[in-house]
């Protein structure tokens, strides 16, 4: 089994000293966080999921969850488990108090999804689309169903889903064909299959709330006319209590690479009663509020796993004797963590993980921003860089966990291909995080294209990066990074004029460049990162000297070491896409 120690230290470090955002601190709701309760927090959140949630991982992945009768059953442990992660307030955390909630700013819900992911994604899965569901219906629904379904929601009672894929669909929605008639008492009538619906059946909760999109018949063609359902597992009275079982069936669970503890379900709906959320037609809007969340969640269960993958490499790094080192003086066999090459995959790792966390909690701020501060202009500019960057964090956190995971595999040497370790499943469990919530390729294209290309969000983020150089220009320990960082912003910015040429003359150029693009802006907003990181590190050296060091050095090597990866990226982008849609495929 593998190990996992919740790193507290260093999330603390992020919320106590990098909560420079003005606009952040103005958030009257927030004032009264302090630093000792999300303390309290974090320790309790590591206790459940070290304790408790972690051997959940292999047990999910060696028994998977079954399908028999049309019912799904979790791996054995799980319903002990849930039981006790809903009774210890888990799924409120950043809820409304309204309807239960502990009202948690972002920043610190975000610490928790990266624990709970690193223990066990599969375990995870069943309450995150919950989060997903609560916050879509608490923005697009009536009073009615909101007094009516978030309360449950919040006290992790029901789950939620999101009903998006049919056979013939994934990306496109506009091709979709689940149908919902309207009744004479203002419901409607859904018919219609769903696939690779996440936690779509399981016996975990009293109820699962599906969020289902779907067409009214007359409506627009393509994505112009879907509307957005909510349609319960069971039906719910008027009291709130759960009444007659809704046309809603499981006809398959999928048989998948990873996430085996996680049902990937096939839903049949046959005159299944929902609620309209929203108004007609505008379905995908409402739904992008959930799509969105989900997307940085998922970047986040990237960067959870690559976490665990990081602390079980490094154990075994400092453990496992292979070999001499270059510097060995007395013949004997070596740790191989005293192997370049060894140290050159453990500082991959650590450098982009830490840097990936403070990303992750500088765009937590700029979500709670976004939602909550009383200044329109505020909230629009906070809105505009979430816009920007969630793709990033979707993608290239993603695609670092991949990277990361395979690392761990190749410091285990063979034990790694092995199943005794429990650090093949780690790659395999992440492997779905580049896919699901909007593959990783139509994440770089829209970043691209609706993001980028004639749009001023990424001059502002260019902006705070530039400012954060400059108020910094005086300052010898940062004269480096403030060098690269400078660098690496100017090396942005042609990309970014590289693009709008290429798309005056030839799109296929643009769309061939936007995975690079994406890359580069992630390497540079970590750099981003970093950079802040290490001026606190400098500030505050002499009150840990051995941490604060640790932080410096960590930020050299991603500087020196990671941060070049931009540059190959945009010289491949320049040469454009004719070699690319020139190419015979016989």
């Amino acid at each position: 089994m593998t190990i996992y120690n919740a790193p507290v230290e260093d999330m603390m470090f992020l919320f106590n000293h990098l909560k420079d955002n003005k606009n952040y601190n103005e958030i009257e709701k927030f004032k009264e966080i302090s630093s000792d309760l999300v303390k309290d927090i974090l320790d309790q959140a590591s206790k459940i999921n070290e304790e408790i949630v972690l051997p959940l991982a292999k047990i999910g992945d060696e028994s998977p969850c079954v399908y028999e009768n049309g019912v799904v059953r979790a791996p054995p442990g799980y319903k002990e488990a849930y039981t006790k992660f809903i009774s210890d307030g888990w799924t409120s955390l950043s809820c409304d108090p309204k309807y239960g909630g502990q009202g948690m700013p972002k920043t610190v819900s975000t610490f928790f999804e990266e624990i709970l992911s690193s223990a066990s994604l599969s375990f995870k899965l069943y309450s995150e689309l919950s989060i997903g569901a609560y916050n879509c219906i608490l923005h697009h629904a009536d009073d009615k169903i909101k007094d009516l379904y978030l309360p449950k929601i919040v006290e992790g009672k029901w789950s939620g889903t999101m009903c998006l894929t049919e056979s013939q669909c994934g990306t496109d929605l506009g091709l979709i064909k689940t149908k919902a008639v309207k009744q004479s008492d203002n419901s409607y009538s859904l018919t219609g299959q769903k696939i690779f619906i996440t936690s779509g059946d399981h016996d975990l909760t009293e109820n699962i709330i599906h969020l289902v999109l779907a067409k009214i018949p007359g409506s627009p063609p393509g994505t112009k006319g879907i509307s957005l359902f909510l349609v319960p597992k069971f039906n719910v009275n008027e009291n709130g209590s759960v009444g007659s079982r809704n046309g809603v069936n499981t006809l398959s669970i999928e048989s998948k690479m990873g996430i085996k503890g996680s049902p990937t379900c096939v839903l049949n709906f046959d005159n299944a009663k929902g609620f309209l959320i929203g108004v007609e037609n505008k379905g995908l809007s409402s739904m992008f509020t959930m799509m969105n969340l989900e997307r940085i969640i998922v970047g986040v269960q990237g960067l959870g796993i690559a976490e665990t993958a990081y602390q079980n490499s490094l154990s075994y790094a400092k453990e496992r004797k292979q070999g001499k080192s270059n510097n060995n003086k007395d013949n004997k066999t070596d740790e191989i963590i005293k192997h370049a090459d060894i140290r050159r995959s453990l500082l991959n790792m650590k450098s982009i993980i830490e840097g990936q966390r403070s990303l992750a909690f500088w765009l937590s701020q700029q979500i709670d921003v976004s939602l909550n501060h009383s200044n329109d202009k505020v909230r629009k500019t906070a809105e505009d860089l979430v816009s920007l960057m969630t793709p990033v964090v979707k993608s290239f956190f993603t695609d670092m966990g991949t990277e990361i995971t395979n690392e761990a595999i190749q410091v285990f040497g063979g034990y790694g291909y092995t199943k005794d370790q429990g650090i093949e499943q780690l790659y395999r469990d992440n492997r779905i995080t580049p896919i699901y919530e909007g593959t990783n390729s139509v994440q770089a294209i829209d970043l691209v294209f609706r993001k980028v290309l004639n749009n001023k969000i990424l001059t502002n983020f260019i902006s705070i990066i530039q400012e954060e150089i400059e108020t910094n220009q005086k300052s010898k320990e940062l004269e480096k990074f403030s060098k690269i960082l400078d660098y690496n912003l100017k090396l942005l910015k042609d990309f970014s004029n590289t693009l709008e040429n290429m798309n005056k003359n030839n799109k296929d150029d643009v769309s061939a460049a936007c995975n690079d693009f994406l890359k580069v802006l992630g390497y540079i907003s970590l750099a981003y990162s970093w950079f802040k990181i290490s001026k606190i590190s400098f500030k505050n050296f002499n009150d840990n000297k051995i941490f604060y060091e640790e932080k410096i050095n960590t930020a050299k090597y991603f500087y020196d070491k990671i941060l070049p990866r931009a540059e190959m990226h945009f010289n491949s982008a320049k040469s454009g896409s004719k070699i690319i849609m020139n190419a015979k495929f016989n």
